[in-house]
């Protein structure tokens, strides 16, 4: 997609008069720093509009098992800029590291270098995958961290062989901020967003399918069967 189609669809929000109606804007993946312009831009025009309004940065780099997969100039966008104008940023482990420039081996360090870069802008930052960093390599780890305070939680893995489905960064990121709309605290958004999330994996692994099955997990979204406990930190 062109860049400048973000700038027209945020035009067109504008032309109805509804940027003051809209609480947050959540980008990530994009295919090109330019876009990267675009997407602050929008940003800046949203809290103009509302200045209530949040920018949830989903900085997506890579994989911690698969090293920096974006085009040139991306990773330098996220670092320098979009960091820096996030209310909200949600790395996995490689993207932590990118962001902060650190090698991060364990959980106490995580927390350290997730607070260096609330330092730089973000009031939350979500670790959404700890990977080698984490606990227990047997879970699935994520941390949520603000200046004053830190989470920990894990679920168990769930086990798609060779083809992982793709997505559940981007699914994480979306419940965490609704639910972080809502006005629930840190860390019962924490406990939903791993217990949904987990749901709509065990629901895509039963059906044998690739694409994550939101539509058919719909109801466990809402209301999760299983529960995860965050530990405060």
């Amino acid at each position: 997609m062109p860049a400048s189609h973000l700038t027209e669809i945020v035009q067109g929000i504008a032309d109805i008069d509804r940027l003051k109606d809209c609480d947050a804007v959540l980008s990530g993946y994009i295919g090109s720093p330019e876009q990267g312009g675009h997407i602050l831009a929008a940003v800046a025009r949203v809290k103009q509009a509302n200045p209530n309004a949040w920018y949830f940065c989903d900085p997506v780099m890579g994989h911690p098992e698969k090293g920096c997969i974006v085009a040139p100039g991306v990773a330098e966008f996220f670092c320098q800029e979009a960091l820096p104008a996030s209310d909200i940023i949600a790395p996995n482990l490689l993207e932590l590291e990118q962001l902060s420039g650190v090698h991060v081996d364990n959980v106490e360090q995580a927390v350290k270098v997730a607070r260096d870069l609330c330092a730089k802008g973000p009031k939350v930052v979500l670790v959404k995958h700890l990977s080698r960093a984490g606990y227990h390599l047997d879970c699935f780890e994520m941390l949520l961290v603000t200046m004053d305070d830190a989470w920990h939680i894990s679920r168990p893995l769930v086990d798609f062989g060779a083809r992982q489905p793709v997505g559940v960064g981007d699914l994480t990121s979306g419940l965490l901020l609704v639910n972080l709309l809502k006005g629930e605290p840190l860390d019962k958004a924490l406990e939903h967003v791993t217990a949904a999330v987990y749901e709509v994996m065990l629901k895509t692994q039963q059906m044998g399918e690739y694409e994550l099955q939101v539509v058919a997990a719909q109801d466990a979204i809402v209301n999760p069967s299983c529960h995860f406990t965050a530990t405060k930190l």
